[in-house]
């Protein structure tokens, strides 16, 4: 505890800290037990020595909109569930949520930016000077600091006023106990939003994979060889029926009358049509895969399994078989012709 207490006497913001401490008769150890950590006191010092408006690429005059969006864009970038690997995204992802939560509170906003301000006029003034000035400065401060510690020691603490670091910490402290609700909300947006990044790419990984020439569907209803009707079904009544599931890449009418062949455009249209297309009540279709696709279970366990000249091999197969298929069909058709 000695060691922490030389660590905050040794910075002269942290002095000021103590001695208040001290004033209002309260140990160190209590006021840590109080949530004023170490930790948290060099987070405000960080955050009052940070441009939060250049952390968050904005304006000083931002409305709270933007401020809200840029926070959004740069935080999804750096979410850690996007980044699980890299430590410093982590860092950056509680960085920007410090930033909105300072930002957008009226209050935390006005003493960062007196705090700011007063920065940036510290460093252009010292910028003019030479370095015979900077050390009289630098004197002239350390005496100011002594006899602000002075008057601390002699007055009730309610009367010394704080300094804009102080006021700035004390801002950060109300937020951290009360919590931000606009930051809650803004972090569950973005759950939601990497939620439905996820499911996208997992569609389209999908949809990327899925072969629609290997899964065709198998279409049969009831109909008579000298129907001319051909059980009430024409290529563009079919069409009507599929369509809505997605795209129909393909689809033929067999020359055997109550059947043909659809191909869609993705699994998914493909498994919505065979899970709910009845065609006509007076006279139901009836789908079935030609081959049915590998499952995601089994589709894994292959991928670890076989190399490149398995798959090649495998597809091979396919194509054989689908061709054994149509002429299967084809010969079918002729025999009943």
């Amino acid at each position: 505890m000695q060691k922490l207490v030389n660590i905050l006497k040794s910075n002269s913001l942290f002095g000021r800290i103590l001695e208040n401490f001290k004033a209002k008769k309260l140990t160190i150890k209590t006021k840590l037990k109080k949530s004023l950590t170490y930790l948290e006191i060099m987070s405000a010092l960080k955050f009052g020595d940070t441009n939060l408006y250049e952390l968050l690429g904005i304006d000083l005059e931002a409305e709270q909109s933007d401020i809200r969006k840029a926070y959004r864009k740069k935080a999804l970038e750096c979410h850690p569930d996007k980044n699980p690997d890299n430590p410093k995204a982590a860092e950056l992802f509680h960085e920007l949520s410090k930033a909105l939560e300072i930002l957008t509170d009226a209050s935390a906003r006005a003493a960062y930016d007196k705090v700011l301000k007063a920065k940036k006029a510290a460093e252009l003034r010292n910028k003019q000077l030479d370095s015979k000035r900077q050390k009289l400065k630098a004197d002239l401060e350390q005496r100011e600091r002594d006899a602000l510690h002075k008057l601390q020691s002699t007055q009730p603490y309610a009367t010394v006023s704080k300094s804009d670091e102080e006021v700035l910490q004390d801002q950060i402290e109300r937020l951290r106990r009360e919590g931000s609700k606009l930051l809650q909300e803004e972090q569950r947006l973005m759950r939601e939003q990497l939620l439905r990044t996820i499911a996208e790419n997992q569609q389209a990984q999908i949809e990327k994979s899925f072969d629609s020439s290997a899964h065709r569907i198998k279409i049969k209803w009831k109909s008579d060889k000298k129907d001319d009707d051909n059980g009430g079904y024409t290529p563009e009544i079919l069409q009507n029926f599929l369509k809505k599931y997605g795209e129909v890449v393909a689809l033929v009418m067999s020359k055997k009358k109550g059947s043909a062949l659809v191909e869609f455009k993705t699994l998914e249209a493909a498994e919505l049509a065979l899970s709910y297309e009845k065609g006509r009540l007076a006279n139901p279709l009836h789908l079935e895969w030609v081959i049915p696709p590998i499952t995601k279970a089994a589709d894994r366990q292959m991928g670890s399994s076989l190399d490149y000249e398995d798959l090649v091999m495998r597809k091979l197969r396919q194509a054989e078989e689908r061709k054994r298929l149509i002429a299967q069909m084809q010969a079918e058709d002729e025999a009943e012709g």
